[in-house]
């Protein structure tokens, strides 16, 4: 009887030794206040930006010609494909610069909010949208993070894919005023690798 008793004693043991140690699903306490949330559609349309690229950069002044220049991209999904990184450089020497962008999709909103970083400048540029996902391109307009200040230069970005995914254009717009857009800048990226 006592053989049986320590036996089922030990049994018990192992058996909650098990659950403790990773069988039994352990709780997020972080999600009551911020809950996961998975990847949508936004994140399928980012995935097809992944990959190296060239880069064509046209900058249109008010006056005079536009200004060309070229440079590559590199693209990756980070955080468990949530989000879309990408890495820039225009130039070489002392006339390098280089950019970082990040931009994410909100399944519950239907809308992307972009982060933009140069080495020509200490601003962070921050873009959303306005209006949800159209399922084809990414339509962005300017925003400040300062609730109390006017948004000195307001600008529309609108990105889309072309020739069957081998070409991404970013194109972004001055907003005037009373509404009317002006192409300031356009980036036409061309696939360098050959994997999609």
């Amino acid at each position: 009887m006592r053989d049986r008793l320590a036996v089922a004693i030990v049994a018990g043991l192992v058996l909650t030794a098990g659950l403790v140690h990773g069988q039994q699903p352990k709780k997020d306490p972080q999600s009551a206040y911020e809950p996961r949330s998975r990847p949508g559609a936004g994140q399928k349309l980012l995935e097809k930006f992944v990959g190296d690229w060239h880069v064509v950069k046209t900058f249109h002044p008010r006056a005079g010609e536009p200004v060309r220049s070229e440079g590559r991209c590199r693209q990756n999904m980070i955080h468990e494909g949530r989000f879309l990184q990408s890495d820039f450089v225009f130039g070489e020497g002392e006339r390098k610069s280089t950019g970082l962008g990040i931009i994410g999709f909100e399944p519950e909103t239907g809308t992307f909010t972009s982060f933009w970083t140069d080495s020509r400048q200490t601003r962070m540029s921050v873009r959303q949208s306005r209006d949800p996902f159209d399922g084809e391109q990414i339509v962005l307009y300017s925003r400040s993070l300062d609730a109390q200040a006017k948004e000195a230069r307001r600008s529309k970005t609108v990105s889309r894919l072309e020739d069957e995914g081998r070409k991404l254009i970013h194109r972004q717009f001055a907003l005037g005023a009373n509404g009317e857009e002006r192409l300031m800048m356009e980036l036409v990226m061309t696939r360098r690798d050959r994997t999609r």
